[in-house]
């Protein structure tokens, strides 16, 4: 069998930059307090555990002092620079600068809304850490939307500036974008009537993964694919490789595999979210070069 990592998988830069970071922080520190997981992937949140990172969340912020505490790449609303300001907390700040860039495209257009009287609707996962961080720049005011339902909370007689959370599919946006302007339609008769705003926010790095993985997915007999059961992006990804290639599984680690379903297989391809490391695929290939090498010895 021929084993292949996926050249494009792996980290992006925010994610990147996020845990180097963290790492250059914990050399000559005994602790390093991260508010909430650097990343959706348990197994590198586990590494970094063990070279001192501790995992907090915000009710535990709250009782920290003279400290350090990372801020991930998700981004933080205003409250916790608040909070750390009050709290004596230096802040390590391993924000996205793409993720910034748009926290401050929110707030200003939230600004622009209040004065018009509209709204600013975010297409995304409520409760997802960087949406958290953009509902913050609007006082919570922010309508989150991520099925169909979602849109009854929208009054479409109103103004509508809509974005997205940057690792959100782009299909996805496009079409909830349609929907949005057929609701205004039926609301107002015409698009022109009503001020609606669509702001295409989705990180090129990450869309662009879709079409790259799809030739990938169609490249291989059997696809493996390697990502953080939490990982909202490794979930969307995963979808794209199974689209393409019904022979695509979703595994967090070696243990999960099944050496059936290699059965008859030449190419296996290996892939991930922008939250897996590249030392947990090439694990992976590994383990999987080991089950061929046993099943030779076998025969």
């Amino acid at each position: 069998m021929e084993v292949t990592i996926d050249k494009n998988s792996g980290y992006c830069f925010g994610v990147e930059y996020a845990i180097q970071m963290a790492e250059d922080e914990m050399e000559g520190e005994n602790t390093l307090y991260c508010l909430g997981d650097i990343v959706h992937n348990d197994m590198e949140v586990k590494r970094l555990s063990e070279k001192g990172l501790k995992v907090i969340d915000r009710d535990q912020l709250k009782c920290l002092s003279d400290c350090k505490v990372l801020i991930r790449a998700h981004g933080e609303p205003p409250e916790t620079y608040r909070l750390a300001i009050e709290n004596n907390i230096e802040l390590i700040d391993a924000s996205c600068p793409v993720v910034l860039k748009l926290q401050h495209r929110v707030k200003n257009a939230f600004d622009k809304m209040e004065r018009e009287q509209g709204q600013i609707v975010i297409y995304g996962k409520k409760g997802h850490a960087e949406v958290i961080g953009l509902t913050g720049q609007t006082l919570e005011k922010a309508i989150v939307v991520m099925e169909d339902k979602d849109l009854d909370r929208i009054d479409f007689s109103k103004p509508v500036t809509l974005f997205s959370q940057t690792t959100k599919s782009t299909k996805g946006f496009y079409a909830l974008k349609e929907k949005i302007e057929d609701r205004i339609r039926q609301a107002k008769g015409s698009l022109t009537e009503l001020d609606f705003n669509a702001n295409d926010s989705i990180c090129r790095q990450v869309s662009n993964r879709e079409p790259q993985l799809s030739r990938f997915a169609a490249e291989n007999d059997v696809i493996v694919f390697v990502s953080g059961k939490k990982s909202s992006n490794g979930r969307a990804l995963f979808q794209v490789c199974q689209q393409v290639n019904t022979r695509s599984y979703f595994i967090e680690n070696e243990e999960e595999i099944d050496p059936s379903w290699f059965e008859s297989a030449t190419k296996i391809g290996i892939c991930g979210a922008t939250s897996t490391p590249m030392w947990l695929m090439e694990q992976i290939r590994d383990f999987i070069n080991r089950l061929e090498d046993k099943a030779v010895l076998a025969q």
